[in-house]
């Protein structure tokens, strides 16, 4: 990678009417969606736990942590594994359900701008919506919905 230009593989996660933008370091893998069992007295985003590699993987809605319905699965749904970084989940990973297969990109800061940083509920795991090209994905806060689901874990 030359000086001029630094770029970051990424991800483009697709929601249900939206999608998201991640650092591809920050996914360990994209497996095939299973149903969870689920927490009593959960939030309606926290969908429950999924056996992943020998270990119970916490899976959340990203569209119900943004307090929107949460999306019927299909067949084209997934869970997207990323790591945990605060130390908080026992597993050290968790899920965000997916609408399809994510679709790895290449961004600098020639195709990245930003959009906004308001249009969803103060408490809600974004940091920014971004303008790259003719999309406008959100950068989703990870750490934020670690926290969201460690507390959820806590007090089931």
């Amino acid at each position: 990678m030359s000086d001029d230009t630094q770029e970051l593989y990424s991800l483009l996660v697709p929601l249900a009417e939206d999608r998201l933008i991640v650092p591809r370091a920050c996914v360990v893998e994209v497996v095939r969606f299973t149903e969870p069992d689920t927490e009593a007295g959960a939030h309606s985003w926290m969908l429950g736990n999924v056996s992943w590699n020998g270990r119970e993987l916490p899976v959340a809605s990203f569209e119900g942590a943004l307090g929107k319905e949460v999306p019927a699965t299909t067949g084209r749904t997934r869970i997207v594994v990323f790591y945990a970084t605060t130390g908080q989940l026992q597993t050290g990973y968790f899920g965000v359900l997916t609408q399809g297969f994510p679709q790895l990109v290449r961004v600098n800061q020639d195709v990245l701008a930003l959009e906004s940083t308001e249009g969803w509920p103060e408490s809600a795991p974004v940091l920014c919506r971004v303008k790259m090209i003719n999309e406008f994905p959100l950068i989703p806060d990870l750490e934020r919905l670690e926290n969201m689901l460690a507390e959820e874990l806590i007090q089931a």
